[in-house]
């Protein structure tokens, strides 16, 4: 069992990547904690399984937004609906990464163009749409995790 933190109860929580992996976990953690949780993925199919597998054992079902976050647009426009939604954020766990395996000498620079945007580009632009809901709100927390890909 989840534990409860009344801090978290009905706060909104945004976790990008929370469609499967770690990022499932940490929505199944918040929405245990009795947070709202949004959480952005491209991955649909794992996303629509993870609601479907929490409707009815959370007090609020978390809100899945498909979005490609290499599409800045895109992230702030769910970050946007994810804030109406809710009337708010407090959380943001920057979550979403892709942690291919390679050899340093097989690195081009478009590949290394998509993994910043994957692993690290929408960290940034996440917490620049964020930041103003989380004054609004009076403070916030942003978690930032990453690949190991880096290396």
């Amino acid at each position: 069992m989840a534990g409860r933190y009344p801090d978290l109860a009905g706060q909104g929580v945004l976790v990008t990547g929370g469609g499967s992996g770690i990022g499932a976990a940490l929505v199944k953690g918040f929405a245990a904690a009795g947070a709202r949780v949004a959480f952005l993925d491209i991955a649909e199919v794992e996303s629509r399984n993870l609601v479907s597998e929490l409707d009815g054992t959370v007090e609020h079902l978390p809100l899945y937004i498909r979005a490609d976050l290499r599409d800045i647009d895109a992230l702030r426009g769910a970050v946007e609906r994810a804030a109406t939604v809710f009337g708010g954020l407090r959380v943001l766990v920057n979550n979403a990464a892709r942690d291919d395996r390679h050899d340093l000498e097989t690195v081009e620079p478009a590949y290394w163009d998509e993994n910043q945007a994957v692993n690290l580009r929408h960290h940034f632009f996440a917490a620049q749409a964020v930041a103003p809901h989380m004054r609004a709100a009076g403070g916030g927390a942003i978690v930032n995790f990453s690949s190991i890909a880096f290396l």
